[in-house]
């Protein structure tokens, strides 16, 4: 047996955790055949870890091994190694773990996995050791099942082994996958084995898989597994290292290597590979280390030594993180301070890695077990044959079920039922069968093993085709049979085409195949049977070609319409009538109604297809009820029929409603029937009101009425309301009416209050009076004032008088007489008789109503129309007599009582003496400026028919310039633009008849100064000047209150104020800046302010100092340009389907830079979804009602003449209804929104 092959380079590490600890353990994932060598080379290191715990009767369990993942990026393996495995299980709620069974019994694993964020079942696999996929081996032997349990939302998957043998112990994984999380877990399975086990089993052979579909199909291994074969002796070669031949080969040629010498678990050989070059630490427990790694053939001996620096030390062997104990396989031997471990008949499952702890260090190298490589003992012949044939290529290995790999062209072939090659094994002899050649089959077969390979061409050939009966035209009429036929010289199939479409058997197409006959049947012709058919054989560039005529008269079939060919539609909806038609060749279709023929466009259409007709009306209107006709016409006939079309409509509004009745709380309406009922009788009516304020209606009735009358009730009182009606046919309910004029449930006022005599003349009485104390909701349309002579009355005055007089000194008043008219007594007695009866008790009310009140109906009515005012005047009444009078309110529910005057009235005038009432603010003077207005009012007292009359300045007024306007209590004097020549005394005079009363008023227009006379220029000393000046010739008719004096530099002419409200004439100005020439102004100020010019100085003063001349400095403009620049970018932003977006951002630069707006780097032009808006700097995009095409990059670009700058945006779009149907369907958003990421992720990998 040879030796194992050792390497020079020695490498010592930390010693492990504690057994109770996790301790790191090593593997490979194999990815398949088609793995890129060069990724493996560059892969990561990185093992995963698994937890290792010494069962406590000492008794080591299998050890439990865990596939590497493979990464792209560089770690340390001792952090690796730290890695807890329980951290990156992330989908597993429970593991499957290891277990054990005898020989014929069962055993089941189970792994569970929660399905809380998962929106659909998670994708799981279980493999034996690195590279067998067990779902291919389900059968007697092996059952898969999974279940799930909806109120624990659990997956369940069970795997089961049922009479387990021997070789189907070793280590399984199961891996759970969803989207991008990933999670695995190793686990073992003991089978116990029988004291007649065999000593040598190729365990290499149950990592192969089994044809599917073969008898060995559903097993963990390959029958040849189950054989026992003596170990043929075969010519010694000379040692290869393969450890040596990877490290200094090309990495491309790494797989080509591994096939060769028996490599399966490449992946890990590459990272031990890699692990191979850290640098070598020196070690104090270990005088000698083991080397970095050992090689040696499947069945041979290997043996590891270390030296120990302190032979006392206590040792440890360890495999994959799992102690070794001793036994026939493992030998441990001691030599001083040696220490040395033999592995016997080592098989594939000894390929790991092995470490030695001596206190805390330890030592570690890798076990590479090989397989003899399989030779071809005999190779493959060229074959030539025809198609359709069956092709066997046969080759010999020198052993029984060796792996062999067939190619074709140098493409591996795939070894699964669904192929058309199969591989047949038959002890040492290996078989490409093909069953039934063809034409592609042409090529360069080989097959390879590990130690030799063979290759051979095949080539495939057509017979010759000859046709001896070719297809035939045919011109069928419709219903007739179809029967095309054709003969060829080969007994081969073929497919039918028509119109180049491949025609597939039915039950209506009937293909017939018979030796060298092919036959192709209609039973019955249709029109779209008319076309070119053509026969093509199988594997022949050959075509036998013919045509099909069909041929129908035209016909319209009208089985669907109802009773008469009547169509009913509702106005407003569109109507598409479609009318089956046939007839070969198509036949030509006309619209038409009356004399009008119906166009293929318009509101009113026809729409002419090959199998039918359509009349379209976009808008079905009343006017378009009536009959249309259809024709068809063709080459074989015509057919006609007419249609009618009935519109029928919901019914128009009714008028409006009319209000004839209004209560407290409700009123009465009625209306009229609405002009058209729409095709249907009316069946009733609703009812709707609302405030007139308001806008919401509300329905006072549920079930229709029959009648056109109405009664609303339970409205509140002086609110405004309108109503409205609808009419409902069976077609629908129509548009309301107009509502009706607004009402108000009302209720009359109280009567009006304090009516009382304000002025009499000979010939009038007027009467003044105050609102009522309650009006109500209604409001108060005006008052109705009436009277009546008292000689007209049944009861005499005297009486009325007398008893009057008497309840009222009663009470403590006291009347006057009514002959104090015609004496000049007050007349205001009747303002201190406050409605006299106010105070007094109901009975005297009554009393006094009985004895004063006039009992006939002679009261005159003195307004015919309404008055709005509290006071009235009642003319044309005769001198001398007596009347009394009364008031009423009125609003919109009638008349109040009324308010009667206490005391008849005596109509004569009385002699006021006149009185000027003059306003206290103008006993002073009236002062204005000029241009305002002057409107002043002065009232005064005098009767009769007081005379007023106006001076100025003892002249008459002119009436031109100034308005007056008298009125029997004031006078008022109007100026519209007062000027300063209004100014003046206004003398007032009342006159009544020999008596008279006057008034002065002094009235002032002022206006602003003019300038000061000549400003000169004293004297300029130092940093000084004096200035003088004269008064203004214009004071602007009022005092001069001071002087504003301003300087300006000759250069800038700008002014600026000294001084401010200066009195005198002469001024000095101080701080003048040496070197500068000033000129000054001088502005007059009065009441009205400043005036409008000023006088300036006509020389200007220099303020020099000798021996100095100043030098002006130079100024440079400041230069403000600027290139963009965005002092806020864009933000990334999501965004609703059907919801405007906008995109915001801001920018600087001068000149103003252009903004441009980009989608993907296209920009955005004359696009009427998108909205551009720039104000003071701040550019905005809005986007209206995006989809998720409008998801993408966005960039806002800005350019002027200094250069240009961009920021850009992402928006993504999420999907509109199925964005939220799941935030209905109640599916937490963090799920949707990893949903909604996941669909675009797929969207942005299809693209």
């Amino acid at each position: 047996m040879p030796e194992p092959t050792k390497k020079d380079e020695t490498e010592t590490e930390t010693a492990p955790p504690p057994p109770e600890q996790k301790t790191p353990q090593e593997g490979g994932t194999g990815k398949g055949k088609d793995t890129d060598i060069r990724e493996m080379a560059s892969s990561s290191d990185e093992d995963d870890t698994s937890l290792s715990t010494p069962p406590a009767d000492g008794m080591s369990k299998p050890a439990e091994r865990k596939d590497s993942v493979w990464s792209l990026g560089e770690g340390a393996p001792e952090e690796t190694e730290k890695r807890d495995d329980s951290q990156r299980s992330t989908l597993f709620v429970e593991k499957p773990q290891s277990g054990t069974v005898s020989v014929g019994g069962n055993i089941t694993f189970i792994a569970k996995v929660e399905a809380k964020d998962l929106l659909r079942k998670p994708n799981v696999k279980w493999f034996k050791g690195k590279w067998m996929d067990l779902a291919s081996k389900a059968g007697k032997h092996l059952q898969l099942k999974e279940s799930f349990e909806r109120h624990t939302k659990i997956h369940t998957f069970e795997m089961h082994i049922i009479q387990a043998k021997e070789n189907y112990a070793g280590n399984y994984r199961c891996e759970v996958s969803y989207k991008d999380k990933f999670d695995s877990c190793s686990f073992d399975l003991e089978v116990t084995e029988s004291s007649q086990a065999a000593p040598s089993i190729d365990i290499r052979s149950a990592f192969k898989r089994s044809g599917d579909g073969q008898d060995d199909a559903g097993e963990l291994d390959f029958s040849g597994l189950l054989k026992r074969r003596e170990v043929k002796q075969q010519e010694e070669e000379p040692e290869v290292d393969v450890w040596e031949l990877l490290k200094n080969a090309n990495p491309s040629e790494y797989e080509k290597i591994a096939f060769q010498y028996g490599i399966t678990d490449l992946r890990g050989m590459l990272k031990r590979l890699k692990r191979m070059r850290r640098e070598v630490k020196k070690s104090a427990a270990f005088a000698k280390g083991l080397d970095p790694a050992y090689q040696v053939d499947k069945g041979g001996k290997v043996r590891f030594m270390v030296e120990l620096a302190d032979p006392t030390v206590e040792l440890k062997w360890y495999k994959n993180g799992q102690e070794i104990r001793p036994s026939a396989k493992y030998i441990f031997e001691h030599k001083g301070n040696q220490r040395i471990l033999f592995i016997n008949n080592c098989m594939m499952t000894d390929d790991a890695r092995y470490y030695v702890t001596a206190g805390d260090e330890k030592c570690s190298t890798e076990l590479f077990v090989r397989d003899p490589p399989i030779l071809v003992t005999k190779g493959l012949e060229d074959t030539s044959t025809y198609v359709g044939e069956r092709v066997e290529l046969s080759c010999e290995v020198s052993e029984d079920d060796a792996n062999v790999k067939w190619f074709k062209n140098g493409v591996e072939l795939p070894n699964d039922p669904k192929s058309r090659y199969r591989i047949k094994v038959e002890g040492k002899k290996h078989t490409l069968i093909i069953e039934e050649a063809a034409k592609n089959d042409n090529a360069t077969y080989s097959v390879m093993t590990t130690g030799g390979q063979s290759e051979a061409k095949l080539s495939v050939d057509l017979r010759p085709l000859k046709i001896s009966l070719a297809l035939q035209d045919q011109t069928v009429r419709l219903g007739q049979e179809i029967h095309l036929k054709c003969e060829i010289s080969e007994n081969v199939s073929g497919k039918w085409y028509k119109n180049g479409q491949l025609v597939e058997a039915s039950d209506r197409v009937k293909l017939y195949h018979k030796g060298r006959i092919h036959r192709f049947v209609i039973a019955s012709a249709a029109v779209d049977d008319e076309a070119e058919y053509m026969f093509v054989p199988d594997a022949y560039n050959i075509n036998i070609p013919c045509k099909v005529h069909v041929v129908d008269p035209p016909k319209l079939h009208l089985d669907g319409l109802g009773e008469g060919n009547t169509v009913t539609v509702v106005a407003g909806s569109k109507l598409r009538l479609e009318i089956p038609i046939t007839g070969e060749p198509t036949p030509k279709v006309m619209w038409s109604k009356g004399d009008k023929w119906i166009t293929d466009s318009g509101r009113i259409r026809a729409e002419t297809y090959p199998d039918s007709s359509c009349l379209v009306i976009d808008t079905a209107e009343r006017e378009d009820s009536g009959q249309f006709r259809i024709s068809l016409k063709n080459e074989a006939g015509e057919d006609t029929a007419l249609i009618n079309i009935k519109v029928v409509d919901v019914p128009d509004p009714p008028q409006a409603p009319n209000v004839t009745e209004v209560g407290e709380d409700w009123c009465v309406m009625t209306w009229e029937p609405p002009a058209n009922d729409g095709g249907s009788p009316i069946l009733g009516y609703f009812i709707e009101r609302k405030k007139k304020q308001s806008s919401r209606w509300m329905r006072l009735n549920f079930e229709l009425i029959k009648e056109t009358t109405f009664e609303p009730k339970k409205m509140i009182e002086g609110v405004a309301y309108e109503v409205r009606v609808f009419a409902v046919n069976a077609i629908g309910t129509s548009k309301p009416s107009m509502p009706s004029k607004s009402f108000v449930p009302l209720a009359v006022t109280s009567p009006p209050t304090l009516l009382a005599v304000d002025g009499v003349t000979d010939t009038t009485v007027t009467m003044k009076w105050r609102p009522p104390d309650h009006i109500g909701a209604a409001g108060l349309d005006g008052y109705v004032v009436e009277y009546c002579f008292e000689g007209s009355t049944k009861c005499s005055h005297s009486e009325a008088e007398t008893n009057q007089s008497e309840n009222l000194k009663q009470q403590g008043f006291v009347q006057a007489s009514f002959d104090g008219f015609s004496q000049g007594i007050s007349t205001d007695l009747s303002e201190e008789l406050v409605e006299p009866p106010f105070n007094l008790e109901e009975a005297d009310r009554s009393k006094l109503k009985e004895n004063f009140i006039p009992k006939t109906d002679e009261w005159i009515v003195a307004n015919p129309e309404l008055t709005d005012k509290t006071k009235f005047t009642i003319t044309g009444l005769p001198t001398g007599s007596k009347i009394l009078v009364r008031v009423k309110a009125v609003n919109a529910a009638g008349e109040s009582e009324p308010r009667y005057h206490p005391q008849p009235i005596l109509v004569k005038e009385v002699i006021e003496a006149p009185k000027i009432r003059l306003p206290r603010h103008l006993k002073q003077t009236y002062t204005r400026r000029v241009g305002e207005t002057v409107n002043l009012v002065i009232p005064f007292q005098g009767k009769p028919r007081a005379k007023v009359s106006w001076q100025k300045n003892g002249s008459p007024i002119d009436k031109n310039q100034i308005n007056i306007r008298n009125t029997e209590n004031d006078t008022i004097i109007f100026i519209r633009k007062a000027e300063r020549n209004h100014s003046g005394e206004y003398n007032m005079k009342v006159e009544v008849e020999n008596l008279e009363d006057k008034a002065t008023i002094d009235i002032q227009i002022v206006d602003r100064p003019g300038p000061p006379e000549v400003v000169t220029i004293e004297d300029v000393w130092g940093e000084n000047v004096n200035l003088s000046w004269k008064p203004p010739k214009d004071d602007g008719n009022a005092a001069i209150t001071g002087y504003t004096i301003q300087k300006a530099d000759k250069k800038s002419m700008e002014w600026f104020t000294v001084m401010e409200h200066y009195h005198r004439t002469s001024a000095t100005i101080n701080e003048l800046v040496i070197g500068n020439e000033y000129y000054f102004r001088v502005f007059a100020e009065n009441m009205c302010g400043l005036s409008e010019d000023a006088t300036m100085t006509k020389e200007s003063a220099l303020i020099a100092k000798d021996g100095k001349v100043y030098k002006y400095p130079v100024y440079n403009d400041f230069d403000f340009s600027e290139r963009p620049l965005f002092t806020q970018p864009l933000v990334n932003t999501f965004a609703v389907a059907g919801y405007n977006a906008t995109l915001n951002c801001s920018v600087r630069g001068n000149p103003k830079p252009k903004i441009t707006w980009l989608k993907n780097k296209v920009a955005i032009m004359n696009d009427p979804r998108y909205r551009m808006f720039s104000n003071q700097g701040v550019c905005t995009l809005e986007i209206r009602k995006p989809s998720p095409y409008d998801g993408g990059t966005y960039t806002c670009r800005a350019v002027n003449e200094l250069g240009e700058a961009e920021v850009d945006c992402k928006l993504e779009v999420k999907g509109g209804l199925s964005f939220f149907r799941l935030l209905m369907d109640g599916v937490p958003p963090h799920i949707i929104d990893s949903y909604m990421r996941e669909v675009q992720a797929d969207k942005t990998e299809g693209k």
